[in-house]
This record gives C-alpha cells, sequence and structure tokens, in this order.
C-alpha cells in the first residue's frame, strides 16, 4: 500500500510534508503548515466529545504570486486526505441580490463532491457481489429460466429432468462467459432512459445550484423509464454491473457518511481572494459588491448551516485555505473579522533559476517526464541533457524578469515553444531518438528571447 493511500490517521505531519515534497518544489513552511492543519484535523477527533465542538480549524492564507505551487500544495493536500475538497475562486462570487453565484454554493458544490466519494467508495466494495448478479441476469438472457408448473408431491415428471438439463446448459454457458468466449455474442437489456427535461433555471436565488430539477422534485412519483439496447456481453455485464450496485447501496447511508465527511474534514481553497479584498465604499461598477462578498463569506468561513439538497450542513469545521498574489491588495485590506478567521498567514517564495531546473526534472509530474511519455507513444525517445535543463531554467527566470512573473508556468510556454516543430513533425518523419542539449534551446529560442517585444506575446 502507497502512503498516499495510508488512512489520515497513519500520516504525521512529516510524512505528509514528504508527500508533498514530490510533486511540489521548495516552499517549505507552506508545507509545514498544511501538515500541522491536516493532522490537528484527526488529532481533533481524537479528543473528549465535549471539547470536539469547541477546537476551530486554523484555516490558512497562502500569499504569494501565481505559479508557486499555491493551488498544488491544496490540491495534493486534499487526495493525502481523501478529504472532500473544493477549489473556488473568490472572484466569481457576487453578493446577495446581484445576479452570480452566492457563496452558500460553495458548500453545495463541497457536499455534492463528498457524496461522490462516499459512493465510488460504496461501489467498490459491492462490485464484486454487483459483477456476479450481473452475470446471472447475462445468463437468464441467453437462456430464459424454465416456467415451473404445479404437480403433485412426490411425483417425478419431464419437467425434472428439463430442469436438470437446463441447470447444466446454464453451468456450460457460464463457464464459457468467464472465459470470454462469448465476447462477441449481443444481446438485449433494459436499460433506465435518461428522460430529464433539457431547462435551464436561470434565477438570483441560485435554485439551480441547488441541483433540484423536475426528475428530482417528481422522481417519486414518476416511474423510470427503461428501453431496450443492443450491446456485446461485456457490455451488458458492465451495464449490469452498475444498476445492481446502485440497487445494493444504501444512499441515506452514503449522504449521512458523506455529510458526515464534509462536516468533519471538508478542505474549501478559495483562490483569488485579494481581489475581494480593498474598500468598495463610493465606488461603483464591478468593484460594489467586493466587500459584500466578504461579508456573504464570513459566516460561511466563521461557521454557519447551509441548506443543500441532502439537509443542512454545518461549516463550523470546515478547512478554509484561501490565497492570493496580493499584488496590489494586501491581507490587512480584508475586512477585519474575516482577517480574524484566517490567523495563519504564509508568505510562498518566488521561485529562482535552481528551482526551475528542480522543477523540470525532479517531481513524480515533471514537465519533462510528461513530454517524454507523449513522445513515447509515437516510439520516440526523447533525452535532455543537463545543459538543455539549465539554459531552460534560465530562459524561464529571465521571460520572468523582464515582463510578468508567472512562476513555474512560465515553463509550460518554453517547453511548448521548443518542441512545437518536434510534436508537429514526428508522426511522418518516425525519428527513433531525439536529443536536445543546450545548443538545440538556444538555436530554437535565441530570436525570441532577443527580441523583448515578440518574447512578451509568445513567451
Amino acid at each position: 500500500m502507497t502512503k498516499s493511500k495510508l488512512k489520515i490517521n497513519e500520516l504525521t505531519p512529516h510524512q505528509i510534508v514528504k508527500e508533498l515534497d514530490k510533486y511540489i518544489i521548495g516552499q517549505d513552511r507552506a508545507k509545514k503548515m498544511v501538515a500541522i492543519a491536516l493532522r490537528n484535523r484527526w488529532r481533533r477527533q481524537q479528543a473528549p466529545e465535549d471539547l470536539r465542538e469547541e477546537i476551530m480549524p486554523n484555516n490558512i492564507i497562502l500569499i504569494g504570486p501565481t505559479g508557486v505551487g499555491k493551488t498544488e500544495i491544496s490540491r495534493r493536500l486534499a487526495r493525502l486526505s481523501n478529504a472532500p475538497f473544493a477549489k473556488v475562486e473568490a472572484s466569481k462570487f457576487t453578493e446577495v441580490g446581484y445576479v452570480g453565484r452566492d457563496v452558500e454554493s460553495i458548500i453545495r458544490d463541497l457536499v455534492e463532491i463528498g457524496v461522490q466519494m462516499v459512493r465510488e467508495e460504496r461501489t467498490k466494495e459491492v462490485e464484486g457481489k454487483a459483477q456476479d448478479m450481473a452475470v446471472e441476469r447475462v445468463l437468464d438472457i441467453l437462456l430464459p429460466p424454465i416456467s415451473k408448473k404445479t404437480k403433485p408431491v412426490g411425483e417425478m415428471s419431464e419437467e425434472d429432468d428439463l430442469e436438470l438439463r437446463h441447470q447444466r446448459t446454464r453451468e456450460k454457458l457460464r463457464a464459457q462467459l468467464i472465459e470470454g468466449k462469448l465476447d462477441d455474442r449481443t444481446i438485449e437489456i433494459d436499460v433506465t432512459a435518461d428522460n430529464r427535461p433539457m431547462m435551464q433555471i436561470f434565477s438570483p436565488m441560485g435554485i439551480e445550484e441547488m441541483g433540484l430539477n423536475i426528475q428530482e422534485l417528481f422522481g417519486g412519483m414518476m416511474p423510470k423509464k427503461l428501453k431496450k439496447r443492443k450491446t456485446t456481453v461485456p457490455e451488458a455485464i458492465k451495464l449490469l454491473t452498475q444498476q445492481e450496485a446502485q440497487k445494493l447501496i444504501d444512499m441515506e447511508q452514503v449522504v449521512r457518511k458523506a455529510i458526515d465527511r464534509v462536516q468533519n474534514s471538508g478542505i474549501v481553497f478559495l483562490d483569488e481572494i485579494d481581489k475581494i479584498a480593498g474598500a468598495s465604499s463610493g465606488k461603483h461598477g464591478p468593484d460594489v459588491s467586493r466587500e459584500g462578498v466578504q461579508r456573504d463569506l464570513l459566516p460561511v468561513v466563521e461557521g454557519t448551516a447551509v441548506v443543500t439538497k441532502y439537509g443542512m450542513v454545518k461549516t463550523d469545521h470546515i478547512l478554509f485555505i484561501a490565497s492570493g498574489a496580493f499584488h496590489v491588495s494586501k491581507p490587512s485590506d480584508l475586512i477585519p473579522e474575516l482577517q480574524g478567521r484566517f490567523p495563519i498567514r504564509v508568505e510562498l517564495n518566488s521561485l529562482s533559476e535552481k528551482d526551475f531546473i528542480r522543477i523540470l526534472t525532479e517531481p513524480k509530474n515533471a514537465l519533462i517526464k510528461q513530454y517524454k511519455a507523449l513522445l513515447e507513444s509515437e516510439d520516440v525517445e526523447l533525452d535532455f541533457n543537463d545543459g538543455a535543463i539549465e539554459e531552460i531554467a534560465k530562459i524561464a527566470t529571465l521571460v520572468n524578469t523582464r515582463s510578468e512573473n508567472i512562476g513555474a508556468r512560465r515553463l509550460h510556454t518554453i517547453m511548448s515553444t521548443l518542441l512545437e516543430e518536434i510534436l508537429f513533425d514526428v508522426p511522418e518523419k518516425k525519428l527513433g531518438k531525439i536529443a536536445i542539449d543546450e545548443a538545440k534551446v538556444q538555436e530554437m529560442l535565441k530570436e525570441v528571447v532577443e527580441d523583448e517585444d515578440l518574447s512578451r506575446y509568445i513567451l
């Protein structure tokens, strides 16, 4: 079992940081603070029940320029903890009364994610049983059961002999099905017809975000329509397994577990919080509701009960991680009450040339590893020597200094420009190996880097 699959109680802060190190270069203090915050979720669950409700999460603000790892830290943290995780942009919300999304929809989205997570877990648990039931249904289609007639007790009849032969034939069919000998056969099965009304509700109160639709409102009254579908035996088993799994899952239990998980271990990542910072009094236009969004956000972060289609959800113990570049505004521009709800502030460092070299090679999802994998699909071996990697990092640092600093995202632009011709020509040219060295990088990018105006557009 990999550490990423470990339960939260088995993850110490050191192990959490070690896992984050596989994907994020540098930013040690930010990793340390989120690791402590995550471990504290488990510690709270172990506290005496009367004190448990009093222990509030220490929400965090990550401050730093774009492309330094703020979002990635939160995303990896959520995967690590197997917690419901929602990433939202604060600038997308408007205060109540304006057209747009209201902040409570964050919690509704989080609950939806939690329900989906628990449903998938339960589906995996019942998958074996559901598949056995699906196989039986396919066998019933391939060899319909014999209709039994009533007969006097103790009397043997031809039907008994027929039933035995039928049973033997069924077992032979089962063996053939398991061995894959019936994979090419086409059968007809009943599937649920998706007859949801194609309509969208426009409302300032966010009814559409509650997930309410006509199908759900009247779902109990209207029987589900079935339609016939011809399909191969393996596809039929797959579809019928899903149907049987749904029957075996207790959705009430799923919802209860999901709500509990959201309330106790949910994580909300509020990106671009700096875009709603700053006083808006006396202003008109798009900035008028900035402070209003903060005031609407405050009760959700402080702890309130939000109505969702699955019931009431308390937000008291949901962990909020906010992030922002804070180029124009600063954290102290947020309303004091909201500042108080984010007691931990961590400043992330800008990335250096050495960091770029590490980002290109070390993480599990490093860019160079990604491009190598892409070209392997064309039977091409892509090789970068150390000089080439250093030159790419040098160009990324130079361009970030001269124009807008977009952090590690600059590497994506440079790599895309560098490999553009190779990626375009490879299928026709059938090259076995492509070696990229320092000279090749300079040759491909020299013109763009030297022309400052051109580099602003291209890199």
